[in-house]
């Protein structure tokens, strides 16, 4: 019961600081999307389980409040979420490589996933435009971002349990 209600506080905070305090360190118009380092970070330190619900609430949240249909970002942060979770027997928490990278991909996956349902279904198809003003500054944002805020996730994600944190040395490197 506590881990689901940290957890739970964990999604509504990166949700409120996606949404409030990042909106006022836009650059270019653009945020990192603390959600999917969020749903990236639990899928692939807790398994596909974890990631998907995580990504299922941080997605529905998004939704909410700034979805244009509900669901889509429901379903594209439970993609996120479970596919990062496939990883989790290759994760050890002392390589930041692997979560960069997972991270990384998924930010790919959904600007790309969010590009085609919302642009080309609709006949809109300036790809480079949106390649180069929207998917790749957020990816770069989203990774800086990623490394301070990565050590963070695994402190808290450390200390839910303890006695499941794998490989010998726990400290971020």
């Amino acid at each position: 019961m506590k881990k689901t209600l940290i957890i739970t506080l964990m999604v509504i905070v990166a949700f409120v600081l996606q949404s409030s305090v990042f909106s006022f360190l836009e650059f270019a118009g653009i945020i990192p999307n603390i959600m999917i380092i969020l749903t990236a970070s639990f899928g692939f330190m807790r398994g596909e389980r974890t990631g998907l619900l995580v990504g299922f609430f941080c997605g529905l949240l998004s939704d909410i409040f700034f979805g244009p249909v509900i669901g889509l970002y429901a379903l594209l942060y439970m993609y996120i979420g479970f596919f990062n979770g496939l990883f989790s027997r290759l994760y050890y928490p002392h390589d930041i490589k692997l979560p960069l990278f997972l991270i990384a991909l998924s930010d790919l996956f959904y600007s790309f996933s969010y590009y085609f349902l919302m642009f080309v279904l609709r006949s809109r198809f300036d790809f480079e435009y949106y390649l180069t003003k929207v998917i790749l500054p957020e990816l770069l944002y989203t990774i800086l971002v990623t490394l301070f805020l990565y050590p963070v996730i695994l402190f808290i994600n450390n200390r839910l349990d303890p006695k499941e944190v794998k490989g010998s040395d726990v400290d971020f490197v």
